[in-house]
């Protein structure tokens, strides 16, 4: 996949995004449907583009976090909505469920560190925006959850120890089911 693809994917979902919440007194409610649909847009206009493999999606809530970031939206309290748009967009436009779900959590948790925002925050709000937006698509709810999870453990260990224990102990205490989970992979 070129990189020219996905750096105008980058950037026609955060000028998209930028476009849509600016002077909004409301982007909470709005970034879901927004992320969505200038996903299923900018999918669309990228004939040559395959729509497979993590990129995609994580080049989407790149280019989403970054259009919040730049107009002064918190991250972190975008982060749910953003993945939650990303994966419904994605997975409408041909992206399997699982390469939606980990693209999608893991570059959340990498533009959380890249911006300085709490990553274990980030992680929670990334895993129920995955689990959310599967379920808005009727996807398997509980094989998302698992995968968001690991997706944003893998991201919490490239950054390191203390942030993995971090991001385990924000997950247990606040999403359901993954106390289980985490059990399950051993994580």
């Amino acid at each position: 996949m070129g990189v020219p693809i996905i750096s105008n994917v980058v950037n026609g979902i955060k000028g998209g995004v930028k476009a849509t919440l600016k002077g909004s007194a409301d982007t909470g409610s709005v970034v879901a449907k927004t992320v969505k649909d200038v996903t299923v847009t900018t999918l669309k206009g990228t004939g040559e583009l395959v729509v497979k493999g993590l990129q995609v999606p994580a080049s989407i809530v790149s280019g989403a976090i970054s259009g919040v970031a730049d107009i002064g939206v918190s991250v972190v309290n975008s982060v749910k909505g953003i993945v939650n748009g990303t994966i419904q967009g994605a997975m409408d436009s041909g992206v399997s469920q699982k390469d939606a779900v980990q693209g999608s959590v893991r570059k959340a948790v990498e533009a959380g560190k890249d911006l300085g925002e709490d990553v274990s925050e980030v992680a929670v709000e990334a895993v129920k925006g995955a689990v959310n937006g599967v379920k808005q698509v009727g996807g398997d709810t509980v094989g998302a959850a698992k995968d968001a999870i690991v997706a944003a453990i893998d991201a919490a260990k490239e950054i390191g120890d203390e942030t993995v224990n971090s991001v385990k102990k924000a997950l247990h205490s606040s999403v359901d089911g993954a106390k289980d989970i985490l059990n399950e992979i051993k994580a």
